[in-house]
This record gives C-alpha cells, sequence and structure tokens, in this order.
C-alpha cells in the first residue's frame, strides 16, 4: 500500500473503540508496572468478563512485540464471546475486531487490518455510522477495560458505566461495573453511596461473590455486624476464586483476626504459587503475630521463644519470597530487616535496610525507613550517632505525619538523657538547636499561609457585601 493510503488507514484506525485508543497506560507507567498492577494484584481477576481480560492481555503482548500471541489472545475473546453472548456476538465483537485491525496494521499485514475495518464498518453502517457506535454494550466493555487497567480515572469510569445503565437500566453486568466504580471512588476522590449501589448490583447479580465482599468491606468501615455474614457467605460460595479470598483475608486482617486471614490467603496462594502480593500479605500477617508477642514480652514470659522464632522464620520466608518475585513492593525489605533484627541477625537486617534505602520511595516511606533504621542503630547495634542521624534525616523531610513525630520525640529524649549527664554536651546542644530551627520554620510556614490566605477571605467577604 502507499503512503497515502496506509495514511487513511491509520486514521480510520483512530475512529474505533478499542484498547488501542483508550490511552490505558498512564504516561509514567512503565509496560512491567502496567502488566504486574493488572494481571497480578488481587481485583476481579476471577471476573465472568472473559473476554475483557483477553482483549487486555492482547494489548500487552502486542506492546511486548508479541502479535502471534496477540491474535492468538484475540481468538480466545471471541470464542467467549460466542459462549457469553451468543446473542449478541456482533455488537460485543466489535472492541476485539478493532484490536485485530490494529495488531494486523502494526505487523505490516494492511490488507488483514482492513478486513477486520470492514467487519466493524459493517456493523455501524446499521446504525448510520462508519466506525464507532454509541452503545451501552461498548460503554460496558469500556469500563470494565478502565476499571481493570486505571488507577485515577474512577469517575471516567463510573460514567461509562452510567451511560450503559440509561439504556438498559437493569442490566447485572452494567450495574456491577457501575457498583465496583463507585467503591473505588468511596476511597478516592469523593465519598460515594457505594453501599446503596453494591446492594443494588448483588440484588440483580446474587451469585456475585466478589460483590458481596466489597460490600462487607464497606459494612465493617460503619461497624456493621452484617458484615461477617457476608464475607463467610462470599467465601463459601466461592472457596477457589482468588480475588473473593485476598480481599476477605484483607477484612480480618484489619480486624485483627490475623489466623483467618492466613487461613484464605494459604488457600488463594494453592492457585497463585509465584503471585508476590499473596506471598507479601501472608508474610504482613505473620510478622504482626510477631510482633505481638516480640513487644509484649510474652516470649519470656510464657515461654514461647520457639514459637517466636517460628513465626519470625514463617514472616520471613514469604517476604523473601515476595521481595524476590517482586523487588519494589511497599516497605518489603525494611519488614525483612525488622525481622532479622528481632532474630538477632543483625547482618542481615543490615543488607535488607540498604537494599530499602536503594528504592525510589514516596517522602512518607523514606521517614518510615529512617525510624526504623534508627530504632535498628538505637535499640540492636547500641550506636545512637547513626540513629541520630537517621532520626535527623526523616525529621528534614517535609510531611508532617507519626513517624515524624516520633523522631522528633526520640531526639527530644536522647538530648535531655545526654543533657542530664552533662550540660554542655555538644551533640545533645546541637540536636535541640536543631528542632528549635523546625520548630520556628513550622511557625513561619503557618504563617505565610494564613497571609496568603487573609487577601483571599476578604475579596470573598466584600463579594458576599
Amino acid at each position: 500500500m502507499s503512503t497515502p493510503i496506509k495514511k487513511s488507514l491509520e486514521n480510520r484506525l483512530q475512529q474505533l473503540k478499542c484498547h488501542f485508543t483508550w490511552n490505558l497506560i498512564a504516561g509514567d507507567e512503565s509496560l512491567d508496572e502496567f502488566e504486574d498492577r493488572v494481571f497480578n494484584k488481587d481485583e476481579f481477576q476471577n471476573s465472568e468478563c472473559k473476554a475483557t481480560m483477553c482483549n487486555i492481555l492482547a494489548y500487552v503482548k502486542h506492546l511486548r512485540g508479541q502479535n502471534e500471541a496477540a491474535l492468538k489472545c484475540l481468538e480466545d475473546a471471541e470464542c467467549f464471546i460466542r459462549q457469553q453472548h451468543p446473542d449478541q456476538v456482533e455488537i460485543r465483537s466489535l472492541v476485539t475486531w478493532g484490536n485485530y485491525a490494529w495488531v494486523y496494521y502494526h505487523m505490516g499485514q494492511l490488507s488483514k487490518a482492513q478486513a477486520y475495518l470492514d467487519k466493524v464498518r459493517g456493523v455501524c453502517e446499521k446504525f448510520s455510522s462508519p466506525y464507532r457506535i454509541e452503545s451501552p454494550e461498548l460503554d460496558c466493555e469500556e469500563g470494565w477495560a478502565r476499571l481493570k487497567c486505571t488507577q485515577n480515572q474512577n469517575e471516567r469510569v463510573k460514567v461509562c458505566f452510567e451511560k450503559a445503565l440509561e439504556k438498559k437500566p437493569e442490566n447485572p453486568e452494567f450495574t456491577s461495573g457501575w457498583a465496583m466504580a463507585s467503591y473505588r471512588l468511596d476511597y478516592w476522590p469523593a465519598q460515594q453511596d457505594s453501599i446503596g449501589s453494591l446492594k443494588q448490583a448483588i440484588r440483580l447479580s446474587p451469585d456475585n461473590s466478589y460483590l458481596k465482599v466489597l460490600l462487607a468491606l464497606k459494612l465493617e468501615r460503619m461497624h456493621e455486624n452484617q458484615a461477617w455474614e457476608l464475607v463467610e457467605e462470599a467465601v463459601r460460595k466461592a472457596p477457589s476464586a482468588t480475588d473473593v479470598l485476598l480481599s476477605a483475608a484483607k477484612l480480618y486482617y484489619k480486624t485483627h483476626d490475623v489466623d483467618r486471614a492466613i487461613q484464605l490467603l494459604t488457600k488463594a496462594l494453592e492457585r497463585l504459587p509465584n503471585n508476590a502480593y499473596v506471598h507479601y500479605h501472608i508474610g504482613c500477617c505473620y510478622r504482626s503475630k510477631v510482633l505481638e508477642i516480640a513487644y509484649t514480652k510474652e516470649a519470656e514470659l510464657n515461654g514461647n521463644q520457639e514459637k517466636l522464632q517460628e513465626l519470625t522464620q514463617l514472616a520471613i520466608k514469604h517476604l523473601k519470597k515476595a521481595d524476590e518475585t517482586k523487588g519494589m513492593l511497599k516497605r518489603s525489605c525494611s519488614y525483612l530487616a525488622g525481622l532479622y533484627a528481632i532474630a538477632n541477625q543483625y547482618e542481615k537486617a543490615e543488607y535488607y535496610f540498604q537494599k530499602e534505602f536503594k528504592k525510589e520511595l514516596s517522602p512518607g516511606l523514606k521517614q518510615f525507613l529512617h525510624l526504623d533504621y534508627g530504632n535498628f542503630q538505637l535499640f540492636q547495634m547500641k550506636c545512637e550517632d547513626k540513629a541520630i542521624h537517621h532520626f535527623m534525616e526523616g525529621v528534614k523531610i517535609r510531611p508532617e505525619t507519626k513517624s515524624k513525630e516520633k523522631m522528633k520525640s526520640k531526639l527530644q529524649q536522647i538530648a535531655q538523657r545526654r543533657l542530664r549527664k552533662n550540660k554542655f554536651d555538644s551533640e545533645a546542644l546541637h540536636i535541640l538547636g536543631f528542632l528549635g530551627e523546625l520548630s520556628e520554620e513550622g511557625q513561619q510556614a503557618v504563617k505565610d499561609s494564613e497571609e496568603k490566605a487573609a487577601p483571599s477571605a476578604s475579596l470573598h467577604e466584600e463579594g458576599n457585601g
């Protein structure tokens, strides 16, 4: 094909509604991060939308340069569409055909790309449009793709399902997607009535156990007893659905029933033996049991030293597996370091602390790390100078957090203790001077903020007047 014809073909491809035109990967996100989030995290991995998942996988395979594998995924998507929507094969296939056209275009097989464009056109022309139509099924498919693939498009996701529901208000699939989007929006950016939407979705899809776990999580936040009945029913009806097991485990972990959380996570691990997130969550559960014993001196009082060692090794085993599988999990290395410190294996603790310091961390996580490492130096290594250095480095980091307050308090205590021994102690005086400057900077920042706010407030009052 000549260049003008190829350009014309690309212009028509851009009109399609499919994964290649929906901009699903955030600009600052790597393909590895995208694929990991979509296929390895716990959100509706067992969804009935099998064709949707095949289409997403085809898109990822293409981005990795595996176009033959992408075509195989699209064949699977067509197969699932015929099985699940035998009365809507054409309309439900439009997204898949669009993806076919894009893959063949990138493979340089332009006649095949044109053939799939013609298939899309053949359906769309029935609705007086060449390559894209307004359809609740297409809105739904876009909603599922964005719900699965994106993190910060929840408002847009909800709009997709709301558009679909305008045409078919009692459709169970559309209502489920709308409820899941509402559930997400309860956490960011604004409050929604997700309890009402989840109840409505469950009414239309009474066998959807994942929806029941989401509702249980919401009800637990409101201290509703019905949460436990719902979550156990969900687990009973879907005992091998990993998204149900992982979300249910989250509920039990939050409410300090760690043993039940471990039980559910272990069942999930049978189906996902190499999933870093499952190992990470199990490791965190065992770590919480370790800390409960270690910090209440239960091991010494009740002769539970062997139990402490056993739990520590289990926590280390799973967190190491998580770290080896996916090295950028939040706090995995600092958790390992802390566990090795409890086990008196200080060289390994030091290794994992340094590994955590090499990661790209958010300001809040950097504060956590300086606090943890400072405590390690202070209590295990008996190196007060290094502890002071890390507490000061942590306090310099901007956000005001509990970690920052703890480090300030520790610095204050160290300075006061040293001054009781020697009122001219230079390090103690340096610490107090540092904390004093920090306090003055904070007060000035508050003052500056109030001064900036004052003119706008007075203008607002004048406008009201």
